[in-house]
This record gives structure tokens, C-alpha cells and sequence, in this order.
């Protein structure tokens, strides 16, 4: 059983800075790409970044730089650390397995910032 659980959201103010976290079980790890999403209501959810199993990474346009994904193979964890927080970037934060024909995603984490 595929299990991806999220942490480390919460508020913060416009500038803040938070790392969110996922933990994953129950797929190869160090063999699968690994991506954060997020999305707001009423919105599609967004690609934020997205690493492969050789560490190479990719962002939305949006990010511009402030964001950083990163992994640890040996702690089946994903990270994404997030500065120069802005408002518009409060959402819910999902972490995402993709997977040939399917994908698996974990409960999401609300990331609110406050202007």
C-alpha cells in the first residue's frame, strides 16, 4: 500500500519561509520521480516542482526561484523549501508519486501566508 504523508504547513507571514515534508512508503523510492503540487479552491492544481530519480529538477514559473525541492533516499522523504513566501501563495500542498499509468498522492498540507 502507497502511502505519501505531508507536513510542515502552516501560517506565516509575507517574507516567511517554510519546508514542507513527505514521507513515502510502500513505492521505490530512490527508482521514482517525486513532484509538489498545490492548489487553491476553485483552481486546477499546479506542477510547484518536480525532482527525478537522478536529482534533476524542474519548477513552475511562478516559483522564481524562492522554492528548492530536494530528497533523501535513504529517508524516503521529499522536501520543499519554500522563502520569500507572498500571499498568493497560500494553497494546499500536495506530494505526488507519478507513476506509468497512475499516480499516487498524499492528504496535502495548508500553506497560509498572510500579507
Amino acid at each position: 500500500q502507497v502511502q505519501l504523508v505531508e507536513s510542515g504547513g502552516g501560517l506565516v507571514q509575507a517574507g516567511g519561509s517554510l519546508r514542507l515534508s513527505c514521507v513515502a512508503s510502500g513505492i521505490s523510492f530512490r527508482s521514482n520521480a517525486m513532484c509538489w503540487y498545490r492548489q487553491t479552491p476553485g483552481k486546477q492544481r499546479e506542477l510547484v516542482a518536480l525532482i527525478t530519480n537522478n536529482d534533476r529538477t524542474r519548477y513552475g514559473d511562478f516559483v522564481k526561484g524562492r522554492f528548492t525541492i530536494s530528497r533523501d533516499n535513504a529517508k524516503n522523504t521529499v522536501y520543499l523549501q519554500m522563502n520569500s513566501l507572498q500571499p498568493e501563495d497560500t494553497a494546499v500542498y500536495y506530494c505526488n508519486a507519478p507513476r506509468t499509468g497512475t499516480s499516487y498522492w498524499g492528504q496535502g498540507t495548508q500553506v497560509t501566508v498572510s500579507s
